[in-house]
């Protein structure tokens, strides 16, 4: 009651502006973190603080301790975690982008899922090595900095080019981000499973490894035999048919998704039993 008795005009300006500055610092830093995989460490985050306030409200000693310990050296280790996203903030507010606006991208998933099928096809028939991904709800800007940045509008031609033998970016990836190929030759975390048949190189691993660490599509082309395999969520599909893959780039590329959660597994297990059969 004391602060609104002795708030004056002067003073609520200043503390609306306040606050109004600091909300829109922190909208802009939500703003900077989405699309990286920071978005998850976030998340494991708030999970720490919410288990130390239930910890304070239920007196649980030792989880509060240990909780303490843990935030003691918070500071230090949030600036180790976040360290890629510091260091894009700081430049984009030497660039004076932090503050700018960026449209919204209504991404037109018919011409995307057709000019990727034309470059498949392309690189299939002459046994040409390839590896798109395709961003989703997790994002992949980690990868991409790894690449050659190109922001162009997906076109069959531009991937073809990009993916002929003895060219610069030909062992890499490419990532696509709704219409746009945002990145070539870009370097993605190798799958460690055991399981994975050792007749698999280093491009299908690198497919099923950045769809382990996220919700990210794979499209492979194999270099020794053409065919054309499917990576999504840690598991691959390997030779997968031309009308297999449309349908399934359809399903999970649409902007609305209200899918059941087993329609994952029962596309998997039909393609199991069709190889067994």
């Amino acid at each position: 009651m004391d602060y609104f008795e002795n708030l004056t005009w002067a003073g609520a300006i200043k503390d609306a502006a306040d606050i109004l500055i600091v909300s829109y610092l922190m909208y802009r830093m939500i703003l900077l973190v989405r699309g990286t995989r920071a978005v998850q460490l976030l998340k494991g985050i708030l999970l720490l603080v919410i288990t130390y306030a239930l910890s304070t409200w239920l007196n649980l000693y030792t989880l509060k301790w240990l909780m303490n310990q843990m935030f003691t050296f918070g500071v230090v280790t949030i600036a180790i975690i976040f360290q890629p996203e510091l260091r894009r903030a700081l430049e984009q507010l030497g660039r004076g982008r932090l503050f700018s606006r960026s449209s919204p991208v209504d991404p037109d998933i018919s011409h995307r899922i057709n000019e990727v099928m034309k470059a498949v096809q392309y690189l299939a028939r002459r046994k040409i090595g390839a590896l798109i991904v395709f961003e989703r709800s997790t994002g992949l800007n980690d990868y991409i900095e790894s690449g050659i940045k190109m922001k162009s509008q997906v076109s069959s031609e531009l991937l073809i080019n990009v993916f002929i033998p003895n060219t610069p970016l030909h062992d890499g990836a490419v990532i696509m981000r709704d219409n746009e190929i945002m990145a070539a030759g870009c370097y993605l975390p190798l799958s460690e499973n055991p399981f994975i048949s050792k007749e698999l190189g280093t491009r299908h691993r690198a497919a099923i490894g950045i769809s382990e660490v996220s919700d990210a599509i794979s499209v492979v082309v194999s270099e020794e035999t053409g065919h054309v395999s499917l990576a999504l969520n840690g598991q691959i599909v390997r030779d997968i048919k031309e009308e297999s893959l449309i349908s399934k780039l359809f399903e999970e590329l649409r902007p609305t998704k209200d899918k059941a959660k087993g329609s994952g597994w029962a596309f998997w297990k039909r393609k199991e039993e069709g190889d067994r059969g």
